[in-house]
């Protein structure tokens, strides 16, 4: 702008002296006014480019670089917590193995304990035959016998009595057959071996004579 002034003067001369001092005072601090705040926004326009884009990148290189700090410390919390579950899992593992290898080995420790009683009464068996007779091991082994079968029942151990009863497949095994007297045909007669049943499940099959019809001459 001042430079199309200082043309335009070149070629009209205007005599300084014939404008008033305000009128020519005030136009040519009007004009260079105008001409020092254009270059001094162009200055303000460049400087703030030159220095908000440098400063704008290394505030967000900080902010990324928080973030993957945050995230690496998320992850080592995360991997130990996975360690410590894993530890804790084997541990629960091998307890419950213990116990359970525990359990085979020493379920059968009170009914062990109680057939061990049982065999006290019979090593003294033989004291008392020569001590007291014959008759007198009799009664004794029959209380032995007796003392036994509580044990059995004590831990679910039962003994069958199918004399008279329908054949069971699940429970009897068919050793003979016998003519029928007191039983009905194809009830059992007679027991050759006893068959035993803990807490209900057969564990030995009880080797039965089925009675059947006998023919008539």
């Amino acid at each position: 702008m001042a430079v199309r002034f200082l043309s335009v003067t070149r070629r009209y001369p205007i005599d300084l002296c014939r404008l008033t001092p305000s009128a020519s005072t005030r136009s040519i601090i009007g004009l260079f006014s105008t001409a020092a705040e254009q270059r001094s926004a162009g200055d303000d326009c460049h400087s703030d480019d030159g220095n908000d884009d440098p400063s704008h990148s290394v505030t967000h290189v900080r902010m990324l670089e928080m973030r993957a700090r945050k995230l690496e410390q998320q992850v080592h919390d995360l991997t130990e917590r996975y360690k410590r579950a894993v530890a804790d899992s084997d541990n629960v593992r091998r307890r419950t193995q213990k116990f359970v290898e525990d359990a085979k080995i020493f379920g059968i420790q009170s009914f062990c304990r109680d057939l061990v009683e049982v065999a006290d009464l019979l090593e003294k068996s033989a004291d008392i035959e020569k001590r007291e007779g014959t008759q007198q091991l009799t009664q004794y082994l029959a209380h032995i016998q007796g003392r036994l079968q509580d044990v059995f029942t004590k831990h679910g151990l039962e003994k069958m009595t199918p004399v008279g009863a329908a054949y069971d497949p699940y429970q009897h095994e068919i050793v003979c057959h016998t003519p029928a007297e007191a039983v009905e045909p194809g009830c059992i007669a007679v027991v050759k071996q006893d068959g035993y049943m803990l807490h209900g499940r057969t564990i030995r099959h009880a080797l039965v004579g089925i009675a059947v019809k006998t023919q008539e001459h």
